[in-house]
């Protein structure tokens, strides 16, 4: 089935969606059709008659599981007019010709972003709510997307999938190993738009441009002093604190800075 007669169908199902003559007995909800309502029905009933003959998974309905066997197939009847991708169910294509289409019918109530996908919304929403639904049952803390949760448990595994085939160094995010694979490509992506200067990093980028900005977004919380960079304030910090977490080998001295150590060190290597 082609994408236009998806569009298609989808349009004839909106037309008809006011005739709803049948009504279920359990919870009143109107169908149009008797196959609709039986399979609605077994909501309530439990019951499950079509199993899948290859994993034994069973479902309401029979397009479920002729959806479902395609995982075992691999086939996807589904494809895309406009880029020729094919998908395993309908559903699926019809999020993805939204790429084309620019629709985004998703809109948040809080602040008007609007998302061509559900789940996109669901997220979205949860950074206006707080709500942060996947927790780590090792040390308890919560995140509000999975995947922020699963590379988190890697800091507990010390589980490093992503391998670098350069170097053989290894990585728990993808993003990181990206990252690092420029150091050997000498790949700079990001270049600052006022003086041409390029980063492999995004994040160096946006450091980098408050030099021409002078913003300072990190402030002490002690005496109110503010610094373009988190390293910088944190180095600055130890001055309150008094912490010298650098600390020299040959005689036990303790520095704030490792450029101070560092310095220190050479005392000893003219000795």
């Amino acid at each position: 089935m082609s994408s236009s007669q998806i569009l298609l169908q989808l349009k004839h199902q909106r037309l008809n969606r006011h005739k709803k003559p049948l009504k279920c007995s359990e919870c009143g909800k109107f169908f149009t059709q008797r196959s609709s309502l039986t399979q609605h029905e077994r909501i309530h009933t439990g019951e499950k008659p079509y199993i899948c003959t290859k994993c034994g998974t069973c479902f309401r309905k029979q397009s479920n599981l002729t959806q479902h066997l395609r995982i075992h197939t691999g086939e996807k009847p589904y494809k895309c007019n406009e880029c020729e991708k094919a998908f395993q169910t309908k559903a699926v294509l019809v999020q993805h010709l939204r790429i084309h289409t620019g629709e985004k019918p998703y809109k948040c109530n809080e602040c008007g972003k609007a998302f061509c996908q559900s789940p996109s919304l669901i997220k979205h929403l949860r950074i206006h709510t707080g709500e942060k639904p996947y927790k780590c049952s090792e040390c308890g803390k919560a995140f509000s997307q999975s995947i922020c949760l699963t590379r988190h448990q890697r800091s507990h595994s010390g589980a490093r999938p992503y391998k670098c085939n350069d170097c053989g160094k290894a990585f728990n995010q993808s993003a990181c190993l990206m990252q690092h694979q420029r150091i050997h490509s000498g790949e700079k992506p990001y270049t600052c738009t006022k003086c041409g200067k390029a980063f492999t990093q995004n994040s160096s980028l946006v450091e980098h441009d408050r030099t021409h900005t002078g913003e300072k977004l990190y402030k002490c919380s002690e005496c109110e002093k503010t610094f373009r960079k988190q390293a910088h304030l944190s180095e600055h910090y130890r001055i309150h604190t008094g912490e010298k977490p650098y600390e020299c080998a040959v005689c036990g001295k303790a520095f704030r800075h490792s450029s101070a150590l560092a310095r220190h060190q050479r005392l000893h290597a003219g000795e």
